[in-house]
């Protein structure tokens, strides 16, 4: 009975050792509310998020990911370094210049995260794991909704409530594109309110800014990245660190770049789990 007892838990643990996690993808869900949508034919057409996740695991892990472009252009796709790695991907199409101005890309980035927020348990993640990512603009876009907190209150979320803030390359000063709009040349450089910089404070979530080489990144986007984390460290955020990605440019850092996402996503799950016991 003994000997049964033992090959029956052997076999169990056996088969759960090669069980396969299993994942689910919807593609173009609107993310604001359908009267918007029907008021705004720009908004109905582009505001619309592709969202993949795991269908047999609970209190997963999600990130959300803007796609770069300059806030002109780019595609909306899931970056497939994300998947199958137990966590769920979110990736958000926005609208874009010129067809708009700021702060409307903005006001989409924080749209989509409240829909996330608001649904993700209903597919059985949790909402304290949730993570802002993104490439370049898209990087600007996490920045911005996750420093300025009005964006979201706007959905009655608190912006701290977000797991981590882990963005490539994302401009950290005032957005080339939004500069243009303003008729300000791309070369000079403003920090305002359309600035990550412009909101440093102390009490934002957990940080992890990643970037390409100093020497080949886009314009300054190693100095603004490491001027964001020393005033973040100035002002006493307690969980700030910057990765440079020593001999990748701007656009080749995104590959190397999402192995470190993965790490820092795992990690600070880790913690969060802990802290709140999610297990």
């Amino acid at each position: 009975m003994f000997r049964k007892q033992i090959s029956l838990i052997l076999i169990l643990v056996f088969a759960l050792s090669f069980a396969q996690t299993e994942y689910k993808t919807e593609s173009n869900i609107s993310y604001y509310p359908e009267k918007i949508g029907k008021t705004d034919t720009y908004i109905s057409s582009q505001c619309k998020l592709n969202f993949y996740y795991p269908t047999n695991v609970k209190n997963f892990s999600t990130v959300i990911w803007f796609h770069g472009g300059g806030l002109t252009g780019g595609n909306n796709e899931l970056p497939k370094e994300l998947l199958n790695e137990n966590i769920a991907v979110v990736s958000v199409e926005y609208r874009l210049a010129p067809k708009v101005k700021a702060p409307a890309y903005i006001e989409d980035a924080a749209a989509a995260t409240a829909w996330v927020f608001e649904n993700i348990e209903k597919y059985g993640g949790n909402k304290n794991l949730i993570f802002q990512s993104g490439h370049s603009a898209g990087g600007y876009l996490a920045m911005m909704i996750t420093l300025d907190k009005k964006y979201l209150q706007k959905y009655k979320i608190d912006a701290n409530q977000i797991a981590g803030l882990i963005p490539f390359s994302g401009q950290a000063i005032t957005h080339f594109q939004v500069r243009k709009e303003q008729g300000i040349p791309e070369l000079q450089p403003t920090i305002d309110q359309y600035a990550p910089l412009f909101h440093v404070r102390k009490d934002a979530p957990p940080i992890v800014l990643i970037t390409g080489d100093r020497e080949l990144e886009l314009f300054g986007r190693y100095e603004e990245n490491a001027y964001l984390a020393r005033m973040l460290k100035l002002v006493n955020h307690p969980s700030v660190k910057m990765l440079e990605e020593d001999g990748f440019d701007h656009v080749a850092m995104a590959k190397p770049g999402f192995p470190l996402l993965l790490k820092e996503i795992r990690e600070l799950s880790k913690k969060i789990k802990t802290q709140k016991n999610l297990e």
